[in-house]
């Protein structure tokens, strides 16, 4: 008797064994399952998540590059304007030292003026004065620019540059550090970080 207890409680073992092993296989396969659902959802988030950034991304650069284009065409429009005035400011003060020291055209002007004004006229600069005025500016300016002009300074920001005559036209001539700086006056905070 006492080996059929023992066969009986091997086989109820046996059995439950069995059945905990069915039982655990069909729990780890759920599981599986799960786990699976888990990571392709995880990864369906991860791949949205990563087209969104580089949605992102081209846009900011898209922006960045606008940007930068617009700053750079601000700077050029600056330094070009500074170059004139520079030039201008020097022209005109040595075309009028210049026309000031001529006395027979300084008289003949001032006659003229007080005709003018006598007869309550406007005066007028007739064209041929206006084109040896012109000529004269131009002669100054070329004389000037083969010299070579010196900027330090653009809208009110510190600026090494300079205009040389090169190949029969004229060249602005900087620094990279000095072009850095000078760019950078025309950018905003952030983007200067970003870049620089």
């Amino acid at each position: 008797m006492e080996g059929k207890i023992q066969e009986l409680t091997e086989k109820l073992l046996h059995e439950g064994v069995e059945r905990g092993n069915a039982e655990a296989e069909k729990i780890i396969a759920a599981a599986r399952v799960e786990a699976d659902k888990i990571i392709a959802a995880a990864k369906a988030q991860a791949a949205e998540t990563e087209q969104a950034a580089q949605k992102d991304v081209k846009a900011m650069e898209q922006n960045m590059k606008s940007e930068i284009k617009m700053y750079a065409q601000q700077a050029v429009e600056a330094l070009k304007s500074e170059v004139a005035n520079v030039v201008g400011d020097k022209i005109v003060k040595e075309a009028a030292t210049a026309v000031v020291k001529d006395k027979d055209f300084m008289g003949q002007f001032i006659l003229r003026l007080a005709e003018k004004w006598a007869g309550g006229e406007d005066l007028v600069i007739q064209t041929d004065d206006a084109a040896s005025l012109k000529a004269l500016f131009a002669q100054k300016a070329k004389a000037l620019l083969d010299k070579g002009v010196q900027i330090e300074q653009v809208n009110g920001q510190k600026a090494a540059f300079t205009v040389q005559p090169a190949d029969g036209s004229y060249r602005v001539n900087f620094g990279e550090a000095e072009f850095e700086q000078y760019f950078k006056n025309f950018l905003r905070p952030q983007l200067v970080e970003m870049i620089f």
